[in-house]
């Protein structure tokens, strides 16, 4: 039986005798085990429905994005007596006291207190490995249980955990097989749907691919069973082991709900800490299904092939590596850590380690070792794939960790319009919904023609650049150009179109979108004078050095006090985020835009700031918090500060309860009205400070 709301007694006990602190902070929700769009499990933590940051007790189950179940349970039993330390099982030994929860980049660890008898450390580490696509395309994640005795004493402890059919299929209805194994030291639940569709979703959730629930074979007391939740957690409760059986009834998620567990008999525990190690992730053969060269779709493998025989290898490959996982993790976090602290101060650490799993929890590592293709999928906005409004924000955190990924992030954009997909002579949005990227061969995208342009020529230069990769410059440059062209004609005086923030509707003259446009004709005379094309290098050169001058008079309220760009030309009352300015200094262009443009906005912004952070623009109190870092890059110190301090202090109080939304009312600090974003990539676009030249 499923309890997404317990009421026990015991439990409500539990709950009021616990007092977790939050280091950095207290998130909207904890990522459990976020690596790919299809691993991508969290707590709720917000007020408006989450259950305050515990691990274990009421409203404690791990959900998907998409806010479905994935359960999950995890039982310790100290000297006989069980108690709960993950999930809400109807099955519910009292909760352990969770006395402190902390993030960093790629890991979130509880710490538990048991009866003052235990301490158990429960960390859930999710690696991100963009510069070694061998780990980086595994979709899995660890759990690690550790427990030491805090009292002096010595005491018997058995763990317990398990994982069950949900995280297989977002129709609970549907009928899912499974099976037990061992291999090279590794012992393995496997389940997946009985009916696979590949390359189908249902609620967001692949209807293909297998999980893969593993630990240690090697652990002496290791048992394992598959079965009804209730039965196997009261056999935990009672006896401390399992029966090493296999539930031989496959059937429905939903019916006698089907789980696969592990317990782990630790025998006497002192004050030497002794972990148990878990794996779960997700196995598919194929990934995507793209239009790209040829006429026809294709369907592209999963990068973890090129470098696996079989799933069993990837499986055993990645619990194995578990050692050097955690070395790497540590490196990265720590690196992150120093990074936010040198260039920003302890908020800016808050924002950006926050960011990281999200941002890579929401790409597809496809294709082959010599030719890999990274597809990003738009979480809870509209699921398009690879969106590349949605691409750009996140560039930040890709070129902070390795530019080559934005290269493989922009590879199929390229090869679907350059083999003649689309006709239209502007940038296409988005390629379809994730997974299948058949693009649109009729043009008929979501109409952001200026927005786009200006996106790919300046992301293309921006890899170039950090990548000193000139050839890949030559290898496009045909459709750049026509992209340029189209900023030409279009850059300057913007026609009624949407911008990336399409939520907020269609505007003429928007001064922000203009500004984007002409930077990319800055970027594009820039690509000429790389790649030998010394015409077009002045004439674009030309063209946006006019261009910026004119913009200047145009979109500036320079009677105002203080003065500030509006937001579309003519309307001096109106202002908004001008974050499209941050590409002239991630270009390196110096005052190509000039200083006293920064240093305008610089004083402004805090003249219109909320509780919670610096409006959009003036049509709504909305505010984004990619665009407000983008912001905060290029500001004066002071004015950074605020806009960091600003958000930090967001996170730790929000009442939203879902992965970290980067649109939200800057005035309530809750969700706008209808509009609910969630783990969404752009949060890569908070590593803005640190991706600067």
């Amino acid at each position: 039986m499923r309890l997404e709301f317990a009421a026990l007694g015991l439990l409500a006990e539990g709950l009021a005798n616990a007092a977790s602190t939050f280091s950095p902070a207290r998130p909207p929700s904890i990522p459990l085990a976020v690596r790919a769009p299809y691993l991508n499990s969290w707590l709720n933590v917000g007020s408006d429905g989450g259950n305050g940051g515990y691990l274990a007790g009421e409203n404690s189950w791990a959900r998907f994005w998409n806010q479905q179940i994935t359960g999950w349970v995890g039982l310790v039993r100290v000297d006989g007596t069980a108690y709960t330390w993950m999930g809400a099982p109807e099955v519910q030994p009292q909760v352990v006291d969770q006395t402190e929860f902390s993030y960093t980049s790629t890991r979130s660890t509880f710490i538990m207190n048991v009866a003052g008898k235990i301490s158990m450390n429960i960390t859930f580490m999710s690696p991100v490995t963009p510069d070694d696509l061998k780990r980086q395309s595994l979709t899995f994640s660890y759990l690690d249980v550790a427990v030491q005795s805090i009292d002096g004493s010595t005491h018997d402890v058995e763990v317990y955990a398990d994982v069950s059919g949900e995280w297989a299929s977002g129709d609970t209805a549907a009928v899912i097989q499974w099976d037990y194994g061992t291999a090279d030291g590794v012992a393995y639940h496997s389940f997946a749907r009985q009916d696979q569709a590949e390359l189908t979703e249902i609620n967001q959730q692949a209807s293909w691919g297998t999980w893969y629930w593993s630990t240690s074979n090697n652990y002496p007391a290791l048992t394992y069973q598959s079965g009804a939740d209730n039965d196997l957690r009261n056999l935990f409760v009672s006896n401390g082991k399992l029966s090493n059986t296999k539930d031989t009834n496959f059937r429905a998620v939903n019916d006698n709900w089907p789980v696969f567990a592990f317990c782990n008999g630790l025998g006497p525990v002192g004050s030497n800490a002794v972990s148990t190690v878990f794996s779960l992730g997700l196995t598919q053969d194929n990934a995507i299904s793209f239009l790209g060269e040829g006429s026809g779709l294709t369907t592209v493998p999963s990068l973890w092939k090129s470098y696996f025989s079989n799933d069993i290898d990837a499986v055993t490959f990645f619990y194995n590596d578990y050692g050097d996982a955690f070395g790497l993790a540590t490196a990265l976090d720590n690196k992150i850590a120093s990074d936010s602290l040198a260039a920003a101060g302890q908020d800016y650490l808050v924002i950006t380690t926050l960011s990281v799993r999200q941002t890579f929890g929401a790409l597809q590592f496809t294709g082959t070792d010599s030719a890999p293709l990274v597809f990003l999928k738009e979480i809870s906005s509209n699921s398009d794939i690879q969106t590349v409004d949605v691409i750009f924000p996140a560039m930040p955190l890709i070129l902070y960790t390795n530019p080559k990924v934005l290269a493989y992030l922009l590879d199929p954009l390229f090869l679907n319009q350059e083999n003649g997909h689309y006709p239209n002579t502007n940038a296409i949005h988005d390629l379809g919904t994730f997974p299948v990227a058949k693009g649109y061969p009729d043009g008929s995208d979501e109409p952001q023609p200026l927005e786009e342009c200006g996106n790919m020529i300046i992301m293309a230069l921006a890899y170039a650049q950090r990548a000193a990769d000139t050839e890949y410059l030559n290898k496009h440059y045909p459709i750049l150009k026509q992209w340029a062209g189209y900023l030409v004609d279009e850059a300057l005086i913007p026609a009624n179109q949407i911008s990336t923030d399409d939520f907020a509707g269609p505007l003429s003259n928007q001064t922000n979108l203009a500004l984007k446009g002409i930077i990319g004709l800055r970027a594009m005379s820039e690509i000429a004078k790389l790649t030998g094309n010394s015409g077009d290098e002045k004439t674009y050169g030309d063209t946006a050095t006019s261009y910026v001058s004119q913009w200047q008079n145009l979109g500036i309220n320079s009677a105002a006090n203080p003065p500030h760009t509006t937001l579309s030309y003519g309307d001096g009352a109106s202002h908004g985020l001008l974050y499209n300015l941050y590409s002239n200094s991630l270009l390196n262009f110096g005052d190509f835009v000039p200083q006293s443009v920064y240093d305008i906005q610089s004083a402004f912004y805090p003249t219109v700031a909320d509780e919670y952070g610096i409006p959009l623009d003036t049509r709504h109190t909305w505010t984004k918090t990619d665009w407000m870092l983008f912001c905060a890059a290029i500001a004066s110190t002071d004015t950074r500060d605020k806009i960091i301090k600003l958000v930090a202090n967001w996170i730790n109080v929000t009442p939203t309860n879902k992965a970290f939304t980067d649109l939200y009312d800057a005035v309530t600090g809750d969700y706008p009205s209808g509009l609910s974003f969630t783990a969404r990539p752009v949060v890569g676009g908070h590593f803005a400070l640190l991706a600067l030249p």
